[in-house]
């Protein structure tokens, strides 16, 4: 049980929620809630200025209209100021018919020749005038005997264009500010239908979340991560994760070591990072199955791919490099002691012959008897050892040779066979030769005259290696097929798995620069050619007297051994 962090005690303290679902909900509603409020209180801040500003204009613009009426100015400058008076009785009308609180008409003195109030006519305004007097035309919001009041003020003109007096209108700032909060319930009521629709939102999209996320917290998907990691990278088994274009989304590093790669390739394309091969195919998906069997380099690889619910899809690989070498020497090692047990049966019919002649006194007989069996066994090693070189393939072709004549197949070398003993890899070509004489053997015994001939020649540093048996043969269709990964025409054997051989063949081929090709042999069976480039190392030239006869000689006691 993992212990809860400090932080998680402290939220469970104050009675936060756990869930991801929960968290994200809370966060996107207390979001939304700012933004509302913050959005109303910025949209209320200008709509107050601008009534304002509206009711000044109106103000400015019923002065304006007042100004121009020619009869106000005749009478301002032909009557004397009076309640009855035409210039109370004109301004009077307007202020009715355009809701203003006050219209106020004066002289050049600042004497009032109208007013709401008729007591204050005659008097003089209570602010100050001086720039409606002086042509300018004058908004504001302000005190004065009616109260506070939006207020526009412009000059007032006889015909001449001389200003006489002024003209000063007043809006009551108490209807401003009901129309302010006239509006405050609509903005209410439109902040909070996009509140509503915001935690709507919010809801729905917590609640795909949490279907995404399994309703786990954010300390168990923390958790989740971090033991996925370890176990992802302790595990003994490659795991790649692929998303739906066919990226490599994951790599540990079991897969980075069977497969060949670096950390580089989590991001790239599958195809671009393994090229093209049985092994991409599989991990892409192409080929499909259980416990698909794939070479990549030496490895003998089995894969197995689910996908995933996004369109991606996640592929294990177990390295069963070791296992196959261990079935292929189990067959190996069942075959020897066949082959064992039938030279043992052999031994002993020949132990029993020679005993005969002994006590039938027929002892030259016996001698030409054991001279005959011990020179055929020399004969096939001397004749090994004298084309081929190296001790480790000389080694393999005469246990070979002795295994096939068990099975009723004759094993020779071809003619002009030559090889020298300066092999770069000699146990790459070991497992190259080994393999196809037994595919070769598979195929030749049974029938009779049943022959293997192996041909190894030197060109250069080039090898070039032939293997022809007198078996079937491979048809056309199928001389491309044979070299695919777990491609077999043979009864499974006791590790059940086939068709890894040839694959392997080209696999080691090709790591060298080289190929391998089959034909049909004269005799009607099957010829595998295998060209390995730069396979000799560069003879040492120690004695510029040293003929190429004594590079090429066998070394003192391959014979023996081979024996």
């Amino acid at each position: 049980m993992r212990a809860a962090s400090p932080t998680a005690r402290r939220a469970r303290r104050l009675g936060w929620p756990q869930r991801v679902f929960s968290q994200v909900l809370l966060m996107q509603l207390a979001i939304a809630t700012g933004v509302t409020v913050v959005a109303t209180g910025l949209f209320l801040a200008p709509l107050s200025a601008q009534l304002d500003d509206q009711a000044m204009r109106r103000a400015l613009a019923i002065a304006q209209s007042t100004a121009a009426q020619p009869q106000i100015t005749q009478s301002l400058l032909s009557t004397a100021p009076a309640p009855t008076g035409p210039v109370q009785t004109a301004a009077e009308r307007i202020r009715h018919a355009t809701g203003a609180e006050y219209i106020v008409v004066m002289d050049r003195r600042g004497v009032r020749w109208s007013h709401t109030d008729t007591d204050q006519i005659g008097q003089v305004v209570s602010t100050d005038p001086s720039d409606a007097l002086a042509g300018r035309n004058v908004m504001e919001i302000d005190s004065g005997t009616l109260g506070r009041s939006a207020r526009g003020k412009v000059p007032l003109r006889d015909g001449t264009d001389r200003i006489v007096g002024a003209v000063s209108v007043g809006i009551a700032y108490d209807s401003v500010r009901a129309r302010l909060l006239a509006a405050i319930p609509g903005l209410f009521a439109y902040a909070g239908g996009a509140l509503a629709v915001g935690a709507l939102a919010a809801y729905l999209i917590s609640r795909r979340l949490q279907r995404q996320t399994h309703d786990l917290a954010f300390s168990d998907i923390s958790a989740l991560l971090t033991e996925r990691e370890a176990m992802l990278h302790s595990i003994r088994e490659g795991v790649v994760a692929l998303d739906r274009t066919g990226h490599i989304r994951l790599l540990n590093d079991e897969a980075q070591r069977l497969l060949g790669l670096g950390p580089d390739a989590a991001g790239r394309p599958l195809d671009a990072v393994l090229g093209e091969g049985r092994t991409a195919d599989v991990l892409a998906g192409r080929v499909v199955g259980d416990d698909l069997l794939t070479v990549q380099g030496t490895r003998v690889l089995l894969a197995n791919r689910m996908p995933t619910d996004d369109g991606g899809a996640v592929a294990t690989l177990r390295d069963r490099t070791e296992l196959e070498h261990l079935g292929r020497e189990l067959d190996s090692t069942r075959g020897l002691i066949d082959a064992l047990r039938a030279q043992d049966h052999e031994h002993a019919n020949r132990m029993h012959t020679l005993l005969g002649l002994l006590e039938l006194d027929m002892h030259e007989d016996a001698m030409e008897y054991v001279t005959e069996v011990v020179g055929v066994h020399r004969a096939t090693a001397e004749q090994v050892t004298e084309k081929v070189h190296d001790p480790l393939l000389a080694a393999l072709l005469v246990g070979k040779a002795t295994v096939a004549a068990e099975r009723g197949v004759a094993l020779r070398m071809a003619p002009g066979t030559l090889l020298p003993d300066r092999l770069v890899d000699p146990r790459g070509l070991v497992t190259v030769v080994g393999n196809l004489v037994d595919n070769a053997l598979d195929a030749a015994a049974g029938a009779d005259g049943a022959l293997i001939e192996v041909g190894l020649h030197a060109e250069g540093r080039t090898v070039v290696l032939q293997v022809r048996d007198s078996g079937p043969g491979v048809p056309p269709g199928q001389r491309e097929s044979i070299f695919t990964e777990g491609w077999s025409t043979k009864e499974l054997p006791a590790h059940g798995k086939r068709g890894l051989g040839l694959p392997l063949v080209r696999r080691l081929a090709e790591r060298q620069g080289g190929g391998v090709t089959v034909d049909g042999a004269a005799d009607g069976g099957a010829e595998f050619t295998v060209v390995l480039p730069e396979a000799l190392a560069v003879p040492e030239m120690t004695d510029p007297e040293m003929t190429e006869r004594e590079m090429t000689e066998p070394k003192t006691g391959i014979a023996g051994e081979a024996q």
